[in-house]
C-alpha cells in the first residue's frame, strides 16, 4: 500500500488499516459515488489523483479500497463495493495465493461460475462469482475467459508475470466501463465518465474520456515504467451467435425447428432460466413493475423462482407515477395477480423537475428520452434505497429492443429491416435504456438485473426468422405475448397490452410527462438563445428548448464532453420530431380504440 494513500483515507476519517474495508454506512456525504477505478503510468500525485475515484462510490456503499500495484508506484486500483455475493471475502482488487501475480478488479456477476468451477475442478479461495476470471484466464488466456462467461460483466485484468493489461465488458453494456488513454501511455478506467474527467496528465491538458466498447475486450502491454500500449481490441461475441458458455450452463435441451409450439416452448423454457440464474445473492431481491407486459413477465416468473427456491421473504415490486397513471392502475392489476408486496410510489411534476439536475448528472447524456425515462426511475430508486431493504433489482430492461416493442417498428419497411433495427438498437443499448437503467439504480446503491439481455434468451430469439418476430394484427412483440398465452403468469390484459413508454406511462394521457417537461422549460430558455444554439453546440445540436435545456445542464457537469452522445434517440420510419411514443400515429390509433 501507498503511504500517500494511507495518509489520505485517514485524513478523510474512513479508512480501517487492519482490514483494509472501510464502512460508508455512516457517511451519507459518500453514498453517491461509485464501482471500479484503476490507473496505469500516472504521472501526477496518486493521493491527488485518487479523489477522482472518490466521484463513483454510489455503486459501492458497503466499503471501499485503495491498493497500489506491487513494483509499480504510479500504477493503482480503486474499488467501491456493494456486498451482494460473498460479504466476507468480497473485496477488490481479487487475488488469489495460487496466482500472485494476477490483479482482478471488476464490476458484475457471473452467472455460471460454480458450474465452470466444478466441470474444471478449479480450487476456490473465496465465495465470489468473479473469481472465475482468475482461474479461466490461467488455463485458456484471455479469448477463452470472456467467450465463457455467463453473465454482465466490466473488468480490469493485470498480469505483471506477463506484463499485461486486459480490459473487458459484456456484450450488450449491461455494466458500464469507460477509459482514458493518451499517446505516452497513461491508461485511466472507471465504471463512470465521472471518476475520470477530472484527473491530470502533463502531456494532456484536457483528458480524452469515452466508453468502453460493450462485447470487447482489450489487451495492453504493461511497460517497466508503469505506462501501457494497445496491442489489440477484439469483439468477443456477437449478439446473434450462441455463445461458447451454453457448452456447460445445464439448461434443458431445446427442441430443433421454427414450429411455432416449439418455439414457444424453448423461449418458455431460455427465459425461466434466465430469471432463475440472475436469483444469486446475499441481498434481498426486488422488481421494478411498470404494469407493461416485459416487467410483468419479469416479477411474475421471479415471484414463481423465489418460491420454488424456498426464498422466505416475499417480494417487493414497486412502481411509480402520478395521479392518473396508467402504468399505476395496470401494475396494482399485476401485483395483486403475482402476490407480491407492492409498493406505489406517487410523485408530483415539481420533484420531477426538481430532480433533472441530479439525473443528467449520474446519467452522464443529454439525450433527450432518456432524460425524460430516467426521473421516474431515479425517483423510485431513491425510494426503494430509503424505505426497503431491497438491493438487487430486477426488470424489463432490453425487451423493446430484442422483441422488436417499440411502437415505430409498425411501420417497418420488411422484416428484414426490422431485425437490422432491433440490432442496431441492442448494439446501442449502452448508451441508451441500459444506461439509463444502470445509472438510476447504481445512484442509490442498487443493482440491476436484466433478464431479457440474457445471452441465451437473446441470442435465441435473433435467430428465429425474421418475419416470425415483427408485430402482427397490429399488436408489438406478438411473438412474446403468444409464448405466454397459456401460461396465467400475467393477467391477459396486461399481457396484451399495447406499448406504453415508462416516460409517457408513469402520467395521464391528458397530460403527458414529456408535455409537463415541456411546458416548464418554455420558460426557462428563451428565444435568442435557440437561435444561436448551433454557435454554442455545434455537436448534437438542439432543435428544441427541452434540448437545449438538458444539454445546458450537461455541460455544466461535463463541459466539452458532448461527443460521448453520438446522437439522440429517435424512432424510424416516422416523420417524428419528438421521441416520445404519445406523438406517433398508430399509439394515437390505439388509444383511440
Amino acid at each position: 500500500m501507498l503511504e500517500h494513500l494511507l495518509d489520505f483515507s485517514e485524513l478523510l476519517g474512513f479508512w480501517d488499516e487492519e482490514s483494509r474495508l472501510g464502512s460508508l454506512e455512516s457517511l451519507e456525504l459518500h453514498r453517491t459515488m461509485c464501482g471500479i477505478w484503476a490507473l496505469f503510468g500516472s504521472d501526477d500525485c496518486l493521493s491527488v489523483q485518487c479523489l477522482s475515484a472518490m466521484k463513483i462510490a454510489h455503486r459501492g456503499p458497503d466499503a471501499f479500497r485503495f491498493e497500489n500495484v506491487n513494483g509499480y508506484t504510479n500504477c493503482c486500483f480503486g474499488f467501491h463495493r456493494l456486498a451482494v455475493v460473498d460479504q466476507l471475502f468480497g473485496m477488490q482488487p481479487i487475488r488469489v495465493k495460487k496466482y500472485p501475480y494476477l490483479w482482478l478488479c471488476y464490476n458484475g456477476e457471473i452467472y455460471n461460475h460454480k458450474k465452470l468451477q466444478h466441470h474444471f475442478e478449479f480450487e476456490y479461495q473465496t465465495k465470489v462469482d468473479g473469481e472465475i476470471i482468475l482461474h479461466l484466464y490461467d488455463k485458456g488466456g484471455i479469448e477463452q475467459t470472456v467467450c465463457m462467461l455467463d453473465g454482465v460483466f466490466a473488468f480490469i485484468l493485470l498480469d505483471t508475470a506477463n506484463k499485461k493489461v486486459f480490459l473487458g465488458r459484456d456484450t450488450y453494456g449491461v455494466r458500464p466501463l469507460f477509459k482514458a488513454m493518451t499517446e505516452d501511455g497513461f491508461l485511466a478506467v472507471c465504471s463512470e465518465a465521472k471518476g475520470l474527467v477530472n484527473l491530470k496528465h502533463s502531456m494532456t491538458p484536457f483528458l480524452k474520456v469515452e466508453p468502453f466498447l460493450p462485447g470487447h475486450y482489450e489487451v495492453l502491454d504493461l511497460k517497466p515504467n508503469g505506462k501501457v500500449a494497445s496491442v489489440e481490441m477484439v469483439k468477443h461475441h456477437h449478439c446473434r451467435d450462441e455463445p461458447l458458455h451454453a457448452l456447460y450452463d445445464g439448461v434443458e435441451k431445446l427442441f430443433p425447428g421454427f414450429e411455432i409450439e416449439t418455439v414457444k416452448s424453448n423461449l418458455r423454457i431460455l427465459f425461466d432460466n434466465a430469471v432463475k440464474k440472475r436469483l444469486m445473492t446475499d441481498r434481498r431481491i426486488g422488481c421494478l413493475l411498470s404494469g407493461g407486459l416485459d416487467s410483468s413477465l419479469v416479477a411474475a416468473t421471479l415471484l414463481k423462482q423465489l418460491k420454488e427456491a424456498q426464498v422466505q421473504y416475499p417480494l417487493q415490486t414497486f412502481a411509480i407515477g402520478m395521479e392518473d397513471s396508467p402504468d399505476l392502475l395496470a401494475a396494482r392489476k399485476v401485483a395483486n395477480h403475482i402476490g407480491s408486496e407492492h409498493h406505489e410510489v406517487l410523485f408530483n411534476s415539481e420533484e420531477g423537475i426538481q430532480v433533472l439536475d441530479e439525473v443528467i448528472f449520474s446519467l452522464e447524456t443529454y439525450d433527450i428520452t432518456t432524460v425524460r425515462a430516467s426521473v421516474g426511475m431515479y425517483l423510485i430508486s431513491k425510494y426503494i434505497r430509503k424505505n426497503t431493504d431491497s438491493v438487487v433489482i430486477f426488470s424489463g430492461e432490453g425487451s423493446d429492443e430484442l422483441t422488436q416493442g417499440y411502437i415505430y417498428f409498425h411501420k417497418a419497411p420488411s422484416p428484414e429491416k426490422a431485425e437490422e433495427e432491433s440490432e442496431r438498437l441492442l448494439r446501442e443499448l449502452y448508451l441508451f435504456d441500459v444506461l439509463r437503467a444502470d445509472r438510476t439504480t447504481a445512484a442509490h446503491g442498487l443493482e440491476l438485473r436484466v433478464p431479457f439481455l440474457d445471452h441465451r434468451f437473446s441470442s435465441y430469439y435473433l435467430s428465429l426468422p425474421p418475419d416470425m418476430r415483427v408485430p402482427k394484427n397490429g399488436i408489438e412483440k406478438h411473438l412474446l405475448r403468444e409464448t405466454f398465452e397459456d401460461s396465467n403468469l400475467i393477467p391477459k390484459e396486461i399481457l396484451w397490452r399495447p406499448k406504453e413508454a415508462f416516460s409517457d406511462g408513469i402520467t395521464s394521457v391528458k397530460n403527458s410527462w414529456f408535455r409537463i417537461l415541456q411546458d416548464y422549460i418554455e420558460h426557462q430558455v428563451d428565444d435568442a438563445a435557440m437561435a444561436s444554439a448551433a454557435q454554442k453546440f455545434p455537436i448534437n445540436t438542439p432543435k428544441t428548448k427541452e434540448g437545449y435545456y438538458y444539454r445546458q445542464i450537461f455541460e455544466n457537469h461535463y463541459p466539452g464532453r458532448a461527443d460521448w452522445l453520438p446522437h439522440y434517440w429517435m424512432p424510424r420510419w416516422t416523420n417524428a420530431t419528438d421521441p416520445s411514443a404519445r406523438t406517433l400515429t398508430h399509439y394515437k390509433a390505439a388509444a383511440k380504440a
